[in-house]
């Protein structure tokens, strides 16, 4: 029994590892192949740029891929394209999943990004607690 336990342990262990690297390498080519609204609100959030906090993009959160997160600020920014005006139902699990672990979530659309980034930048950082510098 004790042999057998320690096997399914093994194999869990091997399973939840080959699906990390999965998720890993997904994260990283989503980083390559960013869409330009996403490309757009990078540029305006990393290197601290926006009020000093520090964001990460296409975090790997498992099972998810975050598109944007400020760890100081447990905030999670999700840039949506058409496709989820269909998958509103998935969406909403996700953020309930990532609700659960303390977190909060903005999501905005492309179109918003692209044509008013000021203005959803200055949401982001509200969101974040204002200026840190």
């Amino acid at each position: 029994m004790c042999r057998e336990h320690n096997a399914n342990i093994d194999a869990m262990a091997i399973v939840r590892s080959v699906r990390r690297k999965t998720l890993l390498h997904r994260a990283r080519t989503l980083r390559r192949e960013d869409t330009a609204a996403e490309a757009r609100l990078w540029g305006a959030l990393r290197a601290d740029r926006l009020g000093g906090w520090g964001w990460k993009r296409q975090v790997a959160f498992d099972p998810y891929i975050l598109d944007f997160l400020c760890p100081d600020a447990r905030l999670v920014v999700e840039v949506d394209g058409g496709q989820h005006a269909d998958q509103l139902e998935y969406d909403a699990r996700r953020t309930n999943f990532l609700e659960s672990h303390d977190l909060r979530v903005l999501r905005f659309w492309n179109s918003a990004v692209l044509t008013n980034c000021t203005g959803v930048c200055d949401t982001i950082l509200d969101a974040c607690g204002g200026e840190r510098r």
